[in-house]
């Protein structure tokens, strides 16, 4: 028996790890680790990450342009450097190779669809972009803008590779039945899935910075409920006078607006298939995506009701949050790719 690696394999496969990728990205933000490793693609100038404080204060007075933006005396854990090691050895040594492989594996498989090139091209230039803006993101210190960019460019890489096994699978005749869209419905929801997705990605990019601006999470006060949430400082609205302090309130209004919408989506979606008889595939993505999106909303309450003045925020509820709010968009992406592929294949 002759054993065969499959591009239409290994694309899955690498969407799963990329999402581990991510989840452990989130690790690394709620246990403060996003400048346990200085240095890049080195750490501490080694590439292990068993670093004594006393071998982290020599490497800092070697290097003084590359201190702390905690202060000099700030020093990291071994687990939170390990964290970061972690994740570069997955993102760099694993995924990255294994893109490559992928690429290499869709170039031997000889596709005739130009789009399946294209998809394997974008994936390719994708990681590599991935790495530039990581090695960015720690020469500047995990800035807000620079954090945000990396995820963003996550998802994008996500989905250039959900993009390669979508294609594939179609070519190959292997789609599940949870992606067997109708064409004529494809057509006509692809947009407003798009539009969506969009509007998911906004709720999700605004929450980005409001998790990585120090002290935002206490922008609606510690106050517990009602006074924190749903109030801010007790009030409804509240008016702005630090736009990034108070960038909680702002991340808010945009949840709210991007549910309603979500929502009012979920009914259209059920009552059209319900008189055209189709589309039921595609409504089922779009209440699944609905319901992600209003759970998240949930554990993002749950986190700012969760703070303790001795234990802080639940931080458990921080990875969730970002976890959630990351599927959701990637659920919808998905939904709106599966549409333009299937509407196009019915013309």
């Amino acid at each position: 028996m002759t054993f065969r690696i499959e591009a239409r394999v290994v694309s899955g496969a690498l969407v799963g790890l990329t999402l581990i990728v991510i989840a452990v990205g989130g690790i690394i933000r709620i246990y403060d680790a996003g400048e346990s490793c200085p240095d890049w693609p080195t750490c501490f100038g080694t590439w292990g990450f068993e670093i004594s404080e006393s071998e982290q204060e020599k490497w800092y007075n070697e290097n003084p342009h590359e201190m702390d933006s905690r202060g000099s005396s700030h020093r990291y854990t071994s687990f939170q450097i390990f964290t970061e090691w972690f994740h570069r050895l997955l993102a760099g040594a694993i995924l990255g190779p294994l893109v490559i492989i992928n690429w290499m594996l869709v170039r031997k498989e000889g596709h005739t669809d130009s789009r399946v090139n294209l998809a394997s091209h974008t994936s390719l230039l994708l990681i590599l972009w991935q790495g530039f803006v990581g090695w960015l993101t720690v020469e500047m210190d995990n800035k807000n803008w620079s954090v945000a960019i990396h995820l963003i460019s996550a998802l994008a890489f996500t989905m250039s590779l959900v993009w390669i096994w979508l294609l594939l699978t179609k070519i190959e005749n292997k789609t599940p039945k949870w992606l067997d869209y109708e064409p004529f419905f494809s057509n006509k929801w692809r947009r407003k899935i798009g539009l969506l997705a969009i509007i998911a990605l906004f709720s999700l990019f605004s929450g980005t910075f409001v998790s990585t601006i120090p002290g935002a999470n206490n922008g609606c006060s510690v106050d517990g409920f009602p006074d924190s949430w749903p109030l801010c400082s007790g009030v409804l609205i509240k008016p702005l006078e630090d736009i990034a302090l108070e960038s909680q309130i702002v991340h808010r209004w945009i949840v709210g607006i991007v549910g309603t919408i979500m929502l009012g989506a979920s009914f259209l979606v059920w009552k059209e298939s319900r008189e055209d008889g189709v589309g039921k595939i595609v409504r089922d993505w779009i209440w699944f995506s609905t319901a992600l999106y209003l759970a998240n909303s949930v554990i993002g309450a749950s986190y700012i009701l969760s703070w303790d003045f001795d234990e802080g925020f639940v931080e458990f509820l921080s990875l969730i949050h970002l976890l959630l709010a990351s599927i959701t968009f990637l659920s919808l992406a998905t939904a709106w790719l599966n549409c333009t592929i299937t509407a196009n294949r019915g013309d």
